[in-house]
């Protein structure tokens, strides 16, 4: 027998040497395959930085040749002069930007302010009405729990005062009324836990998030900024720097298109001037409510969930003041500002 035990033993122990080794060769096979996987991952990870570097060195390139030829250009008074104007057409405009930008930051910051203490009032009521009818389930439940609770006291009084022989079948009946009665008394002390549970979850409930401004207030508030645009192209209405300026800022480098040295300097004397036109705040405000009660009256809106009007609805039509002082003025055609993104009007509104 021990022999036999001995052979057992010698056949079974390179049996468990091969399963070991088999498992050592397949751990061995998935490490290196997750290797490969990382090598490979690694290895896309560093093309794609590659190309971001060339890339980058190609925009660095474009800016440097930029500022190179900037450079040349105010190293030479005939082409410095039509520089100095591209330059200051881009920064009118880009004031003419930031000047509708701040009116709508205002007006935005002031609306959420006002819908988010309206948010807050509105869900402190309806939580206030839960409340009182939550507290009033729980005060019922309390009720109906004492009065289970005397009602099976009282059964079991009178229970135990019939000891007599002949009050067996009073003792039957207050028996089956006294099960009844604690049944009541299950239910009542059920809907109790179920009361303080509400309870407790509605002490829990955070205050809903504030969802943002209102549809309404976001179209309000755009067309207020369309108007502001249109206001703010009326002051330039008797000059051509809203077309110059939206050229200048639809191009990368200056050209000499501008004229001569007279030439940019009027230019420039005019582009002061809008400066401080743009940036005068007498009779805005009255300006701003005028265009805005047209516009509230031709606007139109493709879905119910559109902020912005259509572009159509705000071509100027005949009557419109806009045109009226445009012509009077012998003005430049007034721009449809939606229509031909006059401010970079797109990436101001509200969506």
């Amino acid at each position: 027998m021990k022999s036999l035990a001995k052979l057992t033993l010698l056949k079974s122990a390179p049996r468990q040497d091969a399963d070991e080794n088999h498992e050592r060769v397949l751990a061995l096979f998935k490490n290196r395959a997750e290797l490969k996987k990382a090598y490979g991952e690694l290895q896309d990870e560093v093309y794609r930085l590659k190309d971001r570097v060339k890339q980058q060195e190609g925009a660095t390139a474009r800016v440097q040749e930029m500022l190179a030829a900037l450079e040349l250009r105010l190293g030479l008074i005939d082409t410095a002069y039509p520089a100095l104007v591209f330059y200051q057409l881009r920064s009118l405009w880009q004031l003419g930007r930031e000047i509708i930008e701040q009116f709508v930051g205002d007006l935005a910051r002031q609306q959420e302010e006002r819908e988010r203490r309206l948010h807050l009032a509105d869900c402190n009521r309806r939580q206030f009405a839960r409340r009182q009818t939550v507290e009033g389930e729980l005060r019922a439940a309390e009720t109906q729990l004492v009065d289970a609770q005397a009602r099976l006291s009282e059964l079991k009084q009178a229970r135990a005062k019939l000891t007599r022989l002949w009050h067996y079948f009073k003792r039957r009946e207050l028996d089956i009324s006294m099960d009844l009665a604690r049944s009541a008394l299950s239910s009542a002390e059920n809907g109790l836990a179920v009361a303080r549970d509400d309870v407790t979850a509605l002490d829990g409930e955070a205050t809903p998030p504030f969802p943002g401004l209102s549809i309404e207030t976001r179209r309000a508030i755009n067309l207020a900024a369309i108007a502001y645009a249109e206001a703010l192209c009326l002051r330039l209405a008797d000059t051509p720097l809203v077309s110059m300026c939206k050229e200048a800022t639809g191009r990368r480098e200056a050209s000499d298109q501008y004229g001569g040295r007279a030439e940019c300097e009027a230019v420039i004397a005019q582009i002061s001037k809008a400066r401080m036109a743009l940036q005068a705040k007498s009779n805005i405000a009255q300006d701003v409510k005028a265009r805005t009660d047209h516009l509230n009256q031709v606007s139109k809106w493709r879905h119910q969930t559109d902020s912005v009007p259509t572009v159509e609805s705000l071509a100027l039509s005949e009557g419109d003041v806009l045109e009226n002082l445009a012509v009077g003025r012998a003005a430049a055609r007034m721009p449809n500002v939606l229509a031909e993104d006059t401010w970079d009007l797109f990436r101001i509104l509200l969506r």
